[in-house]
Order: structure tokens, then sequence, then C-alpha cells
């Protein structure tokens, strides 16, 4: 007589779906902290646009800019930033 290794259909499915769920999980968490990141770097965008809009025209030549180059000013400043991260991460 021979035995027949039956193992319940349930005990072989519960370790994949606690796979899954563990990815899915660690997915939204990335999808959240990144959510995060982009809305935390809007708001340092924001003050830092309300900081220079409050220094004068001298003070803003100091620095190389002019009142008019404020946005694209900050624009290249957030560009150079993502790039030394990235070269940071790599």
């Amino acid at each position: 007589m021979t035995m027949l290794n039956i193992t319940p259909q349930h005990a072989t499915a519960a370790p994949a779906i606690r796979r899954g769920v563990s990815l899915i999980m660690a997915r939204l968490g990335r999808l959240i902290g990144r959510w995060i990141a982009a809305l935390i770097a809007r708001h340092e965008r924001q003050a830092e646009l309300f900081a220079l809009r409050q220094l004068s025209d001298r003070e803003l030549r100091d620095i190389g800019l002019s009142r008019g180059e404020i946005g694209d000013g900050l624009a290249e400043a957030a560009k150079a930033r993502i790039q030394r991260q990235q070269a940071e991460r790599s």
C-alpha cells in the first residue's frame, strides 16, 4: 500500500498570498513616499519663491538674478538638485 501525500490547497496558497500582499504593500509604500516627497518639494519651491520675491532688486542682482528670472532660476536649481540626488543614489 502506498501513502499519498495530500496537502490541503490552502496550505500552499497562503505563502503565495502573503508574498503578493507584501509586494503590493511595498509598492504602495514607495508610491506614498514619492507622493510625500513631491509634496514636500513643491512646498519648498513655494517657500523659496516667496523668499526670493521679498528680496530687493539689488539683493537679487548680488545673487545673479533679475526679478524676471526668479521662476526660471528656481526651476534650474530644482533640476540641478534632482541630478545630484540621482548621482548620489548611483
